[in-house]
C-alpha cells in the first residue's frame, strides 16, 4: 500500500473512533454558561447588576444618533443622555469614553470633525447634567468605523452616531 492511502485510512480509523463516545461530554462536571450568576437577560454577563458596564449598555442604552451633517441632540438622545447622566451619578466609580463616529459620505477629514462635534455634544450636554468632567473623555473616529457597511439610508442612519463606552472603574 501507498504511504498517503496508509495516511488516509489512518486518520479515517482515528475519526471513526472520535465518535464511538457520543455521551462522553454528558456528566455532572459539565459547566453550563448560560446559567452562571450574572448571565441575566440576554446572556450578557452583568445584565442583571445596574451597577454594571453591561447594564448600562443594555438597559440604559450606550448611544445615540444624529441627522445628516449635525451634530445637535434630538430629543429622543437627550432621554437617553438623561439616563446615562442618571447612572453615571449613582455609578461613580466608573468613568466614560465618548465615541463621536459619521457614515461614510463626505472626506475623512470631514467627517472626523463631525465625529469629534458629536462626541463634544454629548461630553457637554452629560457635563450639564451634572457628571463631572474628569470621569469624561471623549475622542472621534468620523468614519473609520462603521458599525453598518452599505451605501444605503438605513447603514448611515446607524453610523451617525456617538457611543458612550463605560471605561472601568476610577478608582481602580
Amino acid at each position: 500500500m501507498k504511504l498517503t492511502t496508509k495516511a488516509v485510512l489512518l486518520v479515517g480509523a482515528l475519526a471513526l473512533a472520535a465518535c464511538t463516545n457520543a455521551g462522553r461530554f454528558d456528566n455532572a462536571d459539565s459547566v453550563n454558561l448560560n446559567d452562571q450568576p450574572g448571565s441575566g437577560a440576554g446572556g450578557a454577563p452583568g445584565f442583571d447588576d445596574p451597577s454594571s458596564p453591561a447594564y448600562f449598555q443594555q438597559a440604559i442604552g450606550d448611544r445615540v444618533l444624529f441627522a445628516v451633517d449635525q451634530h445637535t441632540l434630538s430629543a429622543e438622545a437627550r432621554a437617553t443622555l438623561d439616563a446615562q447622566a442618571n447612572w453615571l451619578a449613582q455609578n461613580p466609580d466608573y468613568s466614560a469614553v465618548i465615541e463621536g463616529h459619521a457614515d461614510e459620505q463626505g472626506t475623512r477629514e470631514y467627517n472626523l470633525a463631525l465625529g469629534g462635534r458629536r462626541a463634544n455634544a454629548v461630553y457637554e450636554y452629560l457635563i450639564s447634567k451634572g457628571v463631572s468632567a474628569s470621569r469624561l473623555k471623549f475622542v472621534t473616529y468620523g468614519k473609520e468605523r462603521p458599525i453598518e457597511i452599505c451605501s444605503e439610508e438605513a447603514c448611515y442612519a446607524k453610523n451617525r452616531r456617538a457611543v458612550t463606552v463605560i471605561a472601568g472603574s476610577v478608582t481602580s
